[in-house]
């Protein structure tokens, strides 16, 4: 490589993880101990190495904007060590950086597997695997047959049921090899800062912070609220009054969403709809009458929160930020997994048990996956938030 070409420094257990001799390396980390930039050093590595040339070396992430930003990130490198391209070039639509001996580094998305097949590739990495398809893995495995090539399989743990973690069980330590990864080895190596981490154990509940710092598996797989807990809070509506609404409005093709509970914060009501904002507003108006309602006033739903507030003078508005979002789901998976909350069974406890927690550059981003609805989870922990707010919550609920 060009003397010019600085790439970052890897800490012993993060050399020890990447550099594997074995040809397939599974690698379970924590957020942050630096396995992206570390992967992305070993690829180049690979295909500046490379002396035949012509070959193909993908980076292969679940969608083409995370594959992007390792892109971006070697583009980066390579400009600084040469910016007059005179020992690689880039074609930035098409993602791909080749060398001055052929080799070409690709960026690719496991969003198709279909358009992962056919190619001979010399040398992968499979980032964010977690969160990729298993058949993703099969299609970029094909391409590494003929060629023998290696791989590194990177990502955050997320749970137990899912392709990489079994990957990582069937380990032998010869053809296919495991590692972790720990935010206190990341501290080891000076790549993380200590009290940035005990900061983040005291912040976060103890299940976040194992899987996101600790790299272990919950067997819930990234569900803030656990699938047993849920299914203990399966019950059936409520008779008794409803003692507090929480109301999610709808945002572009999402649902509006209605929940009451009662004084015992069992689910008394329930309700979802589509509609403009005129017939959202009147229906709003009847359910809701003289009873405390928090309702989303996030974007669109300001303005119509503020034209509820002029009629109902029970109406609290509430935004949502990644902070106070974070607080508000954690609030309903304290409720969930003390079983002190009722709700009945059918899509809400389907969206219950698709919900997860991701991290994020501000910290533990919480929704449903891509393609899934959380209208009806936020109404649900917005009326629990109100319900310790207006002082009614003096009973717990009885699962029988």
């Amino acid at each position: 490589m060009p003397a010019a070409l600085r790439l970052p420094p890897l800490y012993g257990k993060q050399h020890d993880a990447i550099h594997d001799p074995a040809r397939i390396v599974v690698i379970e980390a924590a957020t942050k101990v630096g396995k992206t930039a570390g992967c992305m050093c070993w690829l180049l590595g690979q295909a500046w190495n490379d002396p035949k040339g012509g070959h193909a070396y993908w980076w292969v992430a679940p969608v083409y904007q995370q594959s992007r930003i390792a892109f971006d990130r070697m583009k980066a490198w390579m400009r600084e060590a040469d910016p007059l391209k005179t020992i690689w070039k880039s074609h930035d639509t098409e993602q791909w950086i080749e060398l001055a001996n052929g080799n070409r580094i690709s960026f690719k998305s496991g969003e198709n597997s279909d358009n992962l097949y056919g190619e001979d590739v010399y040398a992968a990495v499979l980032d964010e695997a977690t969160r990729m398809r298993e058949e993703s893995w099969h299609a970029v495995r094909s391409t590494l047959t003929a060629t023998k090539g290696a791989v590194r399989i990177i990502g955050n743990v997320r749970g137990r049921k899912n392709w990489v973690h079994a990957l990582a069980q069937r380990a032998d330590g010869q053809t296919v090899a495991y590692h972790k990864l720990t935010a206190y080895d990341a501290v080891e190596g000076k790549v993380l800062a200590l009290a940035e981490v005990e900061a983040a154990k005291r912040d976060l509940p103890e299940h976040v912070f194992r899987e996101l710092y600790l790299a272990e598996p919950a067997d819930d797989g990234g569900n803030p609220f656990g699938m047993q807990a849920i299914e203990g809070c399966i019950v059936p509506l409520s008779t008794d009054p409803v003692a507090v609404w929480g109301v999610d409005l709808a945002k572009s093709q999402d649902w509006t969403v209605v929940v009451g509970l009662d004084r015992d914060c069992r689910v008394a009501m329930i309700d979802r709809w589509r509609s403009d904002w005129g017939q959202t507003l009147s229906r709003l108006k009847v359910i809701i009458g003289d009873t405390p309602a928090l309702i989303d006033s996030t974007g669109v739903g300001d303005p119509i929160v503020e034209e509820l507030q002029r009629s109902l003078p029970c109406v609290t508005a509430f935004k949502f930020t990644a902070q106070s979002k974070q607080q508000l789901m954690e609030g309903l998976a304290a409720r969930v997994q003390s079983k002190g909350i009722g709700f009945p069974d059918g899509w809400l406890k389907d969206e219950m048990q698709a919900f997860e927690f991701e991290y994020s550059r501000t910290g533990v981003r919480y929704s449903a996956p891509t393609g899934l609805h959380d209208d009806g989870v936020c109404a649900l922990a917005l009326a629990v938030r109100h319900l310790g707010t207006v002082g009614t919550n003096t009973l717990e609920v009885r699962i029988f």
